[in-house]
């Protein structure tokens, strides 16, 4: 059973998604969608208000995932953290973020987000393994990764078509005992 959770710092909340967001979610981050997300995430640039919506609901109620609101000091939904591809019993997860707004990027508060959803899986999913992949031409996301203790493990050469040419999608992943003394080192 999923419980609700939720952080907060300078103002910024993360908290668990629930079904009243969905219209919220959609009005405020994809109509329209901003471009560096599309870029960045390699979504399709327009979604429909219902494929949105649905999706949201999906997400919200499937058991192999934990969807995070990002929510700014004005109450707006900035951005969102997501741990889904569940395998409970293999102990591992995929891990994605998302700051829906140019104005909240560059704040640090990527690097809270990431740092605080990397905390619960390994604290309350009891995870092994956290995994992710992120794009080459995303140089500032890969940072944030290795500073919260994630580790190249791959790349998939030229996996991205970026608008004129190919880029390479970089695979990262941090481990439980990695994690472990990643928190012992920074708790002293």
């Amino acid at each position: 059973m999923k419980t609700d959770k939720s952080w907060e710092k300078d103002g910024f909340l993360i908290r668990s998604a629930n079904k009243d967001d969905a219209e919220e979610y959609y009005a405020q981050n994809y109509d329209p969608l901003d471009k560096e997300v599309v870029r960045f995430t390699g979504s399709k640039e327009v979604f429909t208000k219902e494929e949105v919506v649905s999706f949201f609901y999906r997400s919200v109620e499937a058991d192999d995932r934990y969807l995070f609101l990002v929510i700014g000091p004005d109450g707006r939904i900035v951005g969102e953290s997501v741990i889904n591809e569940i395998d409970f019993h293999r102990r591992c997860a995929n891990f994605r973020i998302a700051i829906y707004h140019s104005t909240e990027r560059g704040k640090g508060i990527g690097t809270w987000v990431v740092e605080t959803t990397r905390d619960f899986a390994f604290e309350e999913l009891n995870l092994h393994r956290l995994e992710l992949d992120v794009y080459a031409f995303n140089p500032r996301a890969e940072r944030v990764y290795l500073k919260a203790g994630f580790k190249r493990e791959g790349v998939l050469r030229e996996a991205i078509f970026d608008g004129d040419k190919f880029a390479d999608d970089i695979l990262m992943s941090i481990l439980e005992d990695e994690w472990r003394a990643l928190k012992r080192h920074t708790e002293h």
